[in-house]
């Protein structure tokens, strides 16, 4: 690990030879900080992406033998989709981390059927704000274009979506280049978790990455590490 600033951003930068090395890492990690949540308040909360990138991860994390029955798993954003979609995040988590160890834990979606995105944002916030904030872990990936979560760089509502000082949990977000309707945290929601980290593979994601950490540029991932209480950890391999 090294210690690593970009124009003022501070960050912590975990590089990997093997991206399974990473997954086992980055699994490693997460499982530690939840078992440390659990010991001070007896709970642990914690939110993933989706995507097929963190699939190693997922798999690596859900044959930990942590107290999985008293861990909270949702999502950082989702596509409008069922979870029956191969779109669908919920149904990736399902799938890859929900499984073996990682069973017992409760699960809360995000997607659920709707007059309109906005009704189900409304509905998510009330029903995650049930929760015990703040979360503990949260994992992100990133997009080429520097967009993470659903903070695309086109998304109507980005000032909303970037607000560091927003009470909002859940937001709706509508972007061309999001493909369809998409539900995020807002930024305020993850930067105030105890560990975020930033989950990239390849070189086409590393160059990304350093091209939106660059001076003056104002990417969705930017605002991320502008914001965090705490330096945000990258985890990264070829």
């Amino acid at each position: 690990m090294a210690r690593e600033q970009l124009n003022g951003a501070a960050y912590n930068w975990h590089a990997f030879a093997e991206r399974q090395d990473l997954a086992a890492a980055l699994a490693g990690h997460v499982a530690g900080r939840l078992t440390d949540a659990i010991a001070e308040r007896g709970t642990g909360l914690l939110a993933v992406s989706g995507g097929t990138t963190p699939a190693r991860f997922f798999a690596s994390l859900s044959n930990i033998p942590i107290a999985w029955n008293k861990v909270t798993v949702t999502l950082v954003d989702e596509r409008c989709v069922p979870a029956s979609s191969a779109r669908s995040n919920a149904g990736l988590v399902a799938v890859n981390l929900l499984q073996n160890a990682a069973a017992a834990a409760r699960f809360v979606p995000l997607y659920q059927e709707a007059a309109s995105i906005e009704d189900a944002s409304e509905t998510d916030s009330r029903m995650l704000r049930s929760l015990p904030w703040p979360l503990d872990v949260v994992v992100l990936g990133m997009g080429t274009d520097g967009h993470t979560a659903s903070f695309f760089p086109d998304a109507d509502n980005l000032e909303e979506l970037l607000d560091p000082s927003s009470e909002m949990v859940v937001l709706p977000v509508h972007a061309t280049s999001a493909g369809e309707p998409r539900l995020t945290l807002s930024l305020a929601r993850i930067v105030e978790a105890g560990f975020v980290a930033l989950h990239i593979e390849g070189e086409d994601k590393r160059k990304a990455f350093e091209s939106a950490m660059g001076a003056g540029t104002q990417k969705p991932i930017r605002a991320v590490f502008d914001a965090a209480e705490k330096p945000v950890e990258v985890f990264w391999a070829p």
